[in-house]
């Protein structure tokens, strides 16, 4: 049985959102995304995103074959480790983390801003750019209409808020679901790649991500990201042969300027900043960076003064405060728009990608084999809403993202700080610890889960 068509709105050109409209494309159903930005290159911060088995399922089910394919071939070269440090440079542990043979259950690192090019590829004629949402509409026919900055509008069968965690659709839909700051300020900058900024590193870090844990509740992680073109966009040798062919035939790297890099994100509670941090931009931000961390490591010391100013940027970390779940609707949210979370666990992007695979799978059955529209939302709902404030509050429990975490407090966190790195150091050299890290990481992270979970 086949319902009627649906048409699909969906806010916002994140990962979550365009994964949606991949998908919902692949199954025959109608879709148009809503990008506030004016072009395919505005708006994009950070630079390193890990995709983990949760993120690698919801990507090979919603996207073209080839289009996955592509994804493979252009992540950063895989991270063979898990160091932590110390602001000294000093080893606590390299932990060695698994391989990439396996297409799903695999950790991999993808630049931010290949990733959105990727994703808007074979989506041209979907993605509406320049479009500032600022109101809908549910109509007596059941239809959605949205409302835009330029006098325009679209009405569709559905409306999907997946943009972002400040909302304009969670604003007017669910007031009630509001953000709360952690606590804490980030400061992260991009240092091009060269052979002296590598040698910088050691050759543990330089293969893999490093969490340096710093006196007075300071943080920080560098990711090194190399990937298979050069400087000039051209295929690197060594790259594998079907590796090669895609990046060659792949006309997102056109507009893609990523290019290898190590980054850096430093971060602390929000008394150890100035007030006007998140004012700050290039050179300053740079700068603070260095007044921050005067006995550090002279080694870390020049990375930061090797970084691009341009790509500095302060950050104020939130969370989503968690609402008992609402009377479904045709209006319906995914990814930050309803489950903004701390960088702490590292699964913010592969929650969002979650959320796109189970709406497009509920949205796909509607219109393939009937099923009610409002029941097929609600299911989905009532399966996101528990583990994506459960992500939430498990992102405020780890490595020092939320400003009441004890590594903050004056003395208790010197107490903390050291018991961190001795359990870091006892994983390091107890096998049986490292089996069990490593197992409890990839388990929390998707790996073995079934396709249906």
């Amino acid at each position: 049985m086949t319902a009627a068509p649906l048409h699909v709105l969906v806010i916002g050109a994140g990962f979550g959102g365009l994964t949606l409209a991949h998908g919902l494309c692949r199954a025959g159903v109608s879709v148009a995304v809503y990008e506030k930005h004016r072009t395919r290159t505005d708006g994009l911060y950070g630079y390193r995103v890990g995709i983990d088995p949760t993120g690698n399922r919801a990507l090979k089910e919603c996207l073209p074959p080839q289009l996955f394919d592509t994804f493979v071939a252009t992540c950063a070269r895989t991270p063979r480790y898990f160091n932590v440090l110390t602001e000294k440079k000093k080893r606590t542990a390299a932990i060695p983390l698994r391989g990439d043979s396996d297409e799903i259950n695999s950790e991999r690192s993808v630049s931010r801003q290949t990733l959105r090019q990727l994703l808007l590829t074979g989506l041209e004629d979907v993605v509406h750019f320049d479009k500032r949402f600022t109101h809908y509409e549910q109509q007596p026919d059941g239809t959605v209409t949205a409302y835009f900055a330029d006098g325009t509008s679209a009405t569709g069968d559905v409306l999907v808020a997946a943009d972002g965690a400040h909302s304009a659709v969670r604003k007017q839909y669910l007031p009630q679901a509001v953000l709360r700051p952690a606590g804490i300020i980030s400061i992260g900058a991009k240092i091009p790649m060269s052979p002296e900024a590598l040698s910088l590193l050691s050759r543990e870090a330089q293969q893999g991500l490093s969490l340096v844990f710093a006196p007075k509740g300071f943080m920080c992680i560098w990711h090194v990201m190399e990937f298979g073109w050069d400087a000039r966009g051209g295929v690197k040798e060594g790259v594998a042969g079907n590796d090669a062919e895609l990046i060659r035939a792949w006309p997102g790297l056109l507009f893609d300027n990523t290019r290898d890099y190590i980054s850096f994100g430093l971060w602390a509670s929000e008394d150890k900043f100035p007030a006007d941090v998140l004012s700050l931009r290039g050179p300053d931000l740079i700068d603070l960076v260095l007044r921050l961390t005067p006995n550090w490591h002279p080694d870390f010391r020049r990375l930061f003064a090797m970084a691009d100013p341009s790509t500095a940027f302060p950050l104020q970390i939130a969370t989503s405060e968690a609402v008992p779940a609402w009377p479904t609707s045709t209006v319906t949210l995914l990814g930050d728009a309803i489950h903004t979370m701390t960088p702490g666990q590292g699964v913010g992007a592969n929650t969002s990608l979650r959320d796109a695979m189970l709406l497009c799978r509920a949205l796909s059955s509607v219109q393939a084999k009937g099923r009610d529209l409002l029941a097929a939302i609600c299911e989905y709902e009532a399966e996101m809403i528990p583990y994506g404030f459960a992500r939430v509050a498990d992102s405020l429990v780890q490595n020092g993202t939320s400003g009441s975490d004890p590594l903050h407090r004056p003395v208790v966190g010197r107490a903390v700080l050291a018991a961190n790195r001795a359990y870091f150091r006892a994983v390091d050299a107890i096998p049986p610890l490292r089996r069990k890290f490593l197992d409890d990481l990839y388990t929390y992270r998707g790996a073995e889960l079934a396709a249906a979970e």
